[in-house]
């Protein structure tokens, strides 16, 4: 979660698996929308000698996709390049890393960044650095100011473009919700009660590796102009990211530990809406979702119309979800928010209907500005700026979307509906542990190094 080890082939293969993907329009240059895309889950900071890394044999893309359709309009795609300086040592660096291009920055990778669109292919950038990840006080000093900024690179027509580690950006109680779907301010109420606790950000202390962009809006909308009127349809993009590889892997018997690839490039992970896998499609299909299109999620709808994680709330914490319980009709709000977006009058003054198949995609109305100030709960908090209209680094979708899942949004479809009282406070972590988010691009904060990782303490 959001999309960490979530199915099990992907969970096999972490440098291609999508853990998380944010669209929002940028606070401090709200001519531009961010897009970023993570992969490697679950990274300690002390995970040497060999350090995390794209991969090389891996083809990563961010995705857009335009009104009346699940297809992408557009697709940006990055492909790395490994570069040892010193074949003759095990070392990641022979010495502190003052700089990218350092000589004692031993395993490095630079990357090429293509758009692809309807008049072809566009190199955008090419032998772009990536940053070392952040090993230590005394391998990577000054990490942020001398490594991740001079790492960002500002591309022709304004875009730019960032690669490399960043502290992990989501939170949640993973160890409580996999545990009976405990969540730990209510477990006194669990069928299996326990003492009410704190939640535990189970990500607190690791890192993850980022793809991210960020685009002038009148380069994503199908007509080339900057997006005005939050009612327009040309307005709204869809976002996906995916992760794709070669259909053939060959050993190289003349030379041991070599992989040989060939042959087209096949999907193996995508991700929209954080938790879709996850928490939606059942254990035997969630690698067929990985591989399919957004364009052919129709064949899930009954898996959204009828979740089965809404069957398990009332029976989990009885008689606290009776109205839930009662429930027979399909989700149609959930329908909604995960495959077609809000049509207008559904919310107040703001629309993020896409049109075109039920597609699993990330929905930004980019008419509609950033928000002063926040509100971490997205449009269930008043805040048009926030999840489901795409996604912040602080939207705490974890708890929107139990409070979604739980019916906090299924009055606006369906007018008798009254949500169960717990709804309201329903939520499993409000916290989050790890370096601050940064209020400019890429925004997911620092990582956290090798040596300042601290163990967690034994809970018994």
């Amino acid at each position: 979660m959001s999309s960490h080890r979530e199915a099990p082939e992907s969970s096999k293969d972490p440098v291609a698996d999508n853990t998380d993907v944010y669209a929002f329009v940028s606070p401090d240059r709200p001519d531009t929308v961010t897009l970023l895309a993570n992969f490697i889950p679950f990274q300690t900071p002390e995970g040497g000698p060999n350090f995390y890394a794209f991969g090389d044999a891996v083809l990563y893309e961010i995705h857009v996709t335009h009104p009346g359709s699940s297809e992408p309009a557009i697709s940006y795609q990055f492909r790395f390049t490994e570069h040892i300086q010193d074949p003759s040592t095990f070392l990641y660096n022979t010495g502190p890393i003052r700089s990218l291009d350092d000589p004692h920055f031993n395993r490095r990778q630079s990357y090429t960044l293509t758009r692809k669109d309807a008049s072809g292919s566009h190199v955008l950038g090419s032998g772009l650095a990536t940053p070392p990840c952040n090993v230590g006080l005394r391998s990577t000093p000054n990490y942020q100011a001398a490594l991740a900024s001079p790492a960002v690179h500002d591309l022709d027509s304004g875009i730019r473009v960032f690669a490399g580690q960043r502290a992990e950006g989501f939170y949640i109680d993973l160890g409580a919700i996999f545990d009976g779907l405990s969540i730990r301010p209510l477990q006194i109420l669990h069928s299996g009660p326990l003492s009410p606790g704190l939640s535990v950000d189970s990500f607190q202390g690791l890192n993850v590796h980022t793809l991210a962009l960020q685009i002038p809006k009148s380069q994503l909308t199908p007509d080339h102009t900057a997006p005005r009127d939050w009612r327009s349809p040309s307005s709204v993009i869809g976002v996906y990211a995916s992760a794709s590889r070669q259909t053939s892997t060959i050993l190289d018997r003349n030379q041991p530990g070599r992989r040989l690839t060939s042959g087209p490039f096949m999907q193996v992970s995508r991700l929209a809406n954080p938790l879709f896998n996850e928490l939606l499609i059942p254990i035997t299909r969630k690698d067929e979702w990985n591989a399919s299109a957004p364009a052919n999620d129709g064949r899930f709808v009954d898996r959204v119309a009828h979740p089965e994680l809404g069957t398990l709330l009332p029976t989990m914490y009885p008689g606290v979800f009776t109205n839930l319980a009662r429930y027979r009709k399909a989700r149609t709000d959930l329908t909604a928010t995960f495959l077609t977006g809000f049509e207008p009058g559904i919310v107040p003054n703001f629309q993020n209907v896409t049109g075109g198949p039920l597609a699993d995609l990330m929905r930004l109305n980019m008419a509609v500005p950033p928000t002063p100030h926040p509100n971490p709960f997205g449009i269930l908090g008043g805040d048009m700026g926030g999840f489901p209209n795409g996604r912040r680094v602080i939207d705490d979708v974890t708890s929107i979307e139990l409070r979604a899942i739980a019916g906090a949004i299924l009055p606006s479809f369906d007018k008798g509906y009254v949500p169960d009282v717990a709804v309201a406070v329903l939520a499993d972590l409000d916290i989050y542990t790890n370096p601050a988010f940064l209020p400019h691009f890429p925004y997911l904060g620092t990582p956290i190094s090798g040596t300042s990782a601290v163990p967690k303490p034994f809970a018994g």
